[in-house]
């Protein structure tokens, strides 16, 4: 990993601190973990019986019952549970863009919702795509004991969802950071990244050229996947254009994000640390 970006996982790390997670009520109810939940679980408080049923544990059937009555009865306990985060990157390499600070705020918010997750006593998981979805080194441990966080992927994020998708802990809040800068429908991909999670939050993370690019002269672009570059001219019309675009493509993620339940918000990459109140606007993080 590069050094910069493991300085900027320590930096997110301190500022993670002044932060809790917002746990969602529905979280509440997974498997097994150190708060009480409102299911049937694995805890020792017994709550109830009913019928067996085929790929139940067979450590919990009362054998007392099947003995008077010939009857396969399962024991209920009440559920403890555990809140998991899943920390979900997108590793292409448009989010490491030349002259921006893109992939330094990657890190840092990276590190600053894993850090508000352990102070709300969540477990983590980070997933990179790339050659699909995988996730990174140590990251059950401290942001600044991660390993491997290249963000260089030739691939978009759904084209990773398509090779290995992530597998995600049931009931567990959602986080996924990306630019949103691939062409395509984005209901399919919210749809999978929602199935099952207690909630989804989706943090748009542009760099400032990405939400206002130059506004005249001749620029070279280049393909951030394919490193192909091409010359253009910026004026007014082009620039006008440019901006339409990207507003037409939030206003799809947003519409597609309403429609699945979950939550959208923006965020430029160099004003990071005075857009957290953003994070705390659409419920994902409350002041430790």
């Amino acid at each position: 990993m590069e050094p910069a970006l493991r300085q900027s996982l320590r930096h997110g790390e301190q500022l993670g601190l002044r932060y809790a997670l917002q746990i969602p009520q529905v979280a509440a109810s997974g498997w097994t973990g150190t708060r009480s939940g409102r299911r049937a679980g694995s805890s020792i408080d017994f709550q109830d019986y009913r019928e067996y049923q085929p790929g139940d544990d067979l450590r919990f059937i009362d054998w007392g019952i099947y003995a008077r009555s010939d009857r396969l009865a399962v024991k209920l306990f009440r559920e403890e549970v555990t809140p998991h985060l899943d920390l979900i990157l997108d590793g292409s390499r448009s989010m490491n863009l030349e002259n921006t600070a893109k992939a330094s705020a990657v890190a840092q918010l990276a590190a600053l919702l894993a850090t508000a997750a352990a102070n709300a006593q969540c477990t983590q998981a980070v997933w990179l795509s790339g050659e699909g979805f995988q996730r990174l080194p140590n990251d059950s441990l401290t942001p600044s004991a991660w390993d491997k966080l290249e963000l260089d992927s030739k691939r978009s994020p759904d084209q990773s969802l398509e090779i290995l998708p992530p597998k995600f802990r049931r009931l567990g809040v959602r986080v996924f950071v990306s630019d949103l800068l691939w062409p395509g429908d984005p209901l399919p991909i919210l749809r999978r990244l929602r199935d099952g999670a207690a909630a989804l939050f989706v943090i748009q993370l542009l760099g400032r050229d990405d939400a206002i690019p130059p506004e005249h002269g001749n620029l070279r672009v280049a393909d951030c996947e394919t490193g192909e570059e091409t010359e253009i001219y910026i004026d007014a019309t082009v620039a006008k254009q440019y901006a339409d675009n990207l507003a037409q493509l939030q206003q799809s993620w947003d519409n597609a994000c309403r429609q699945c339940g979950a939550h959208m918000t923006t965020i430029v990459a160099e004003d990071l640390e005075a857009s957290l109140s953003e994070l705390e606007a659409i419920q994902l993080l409350a002041p430790a």
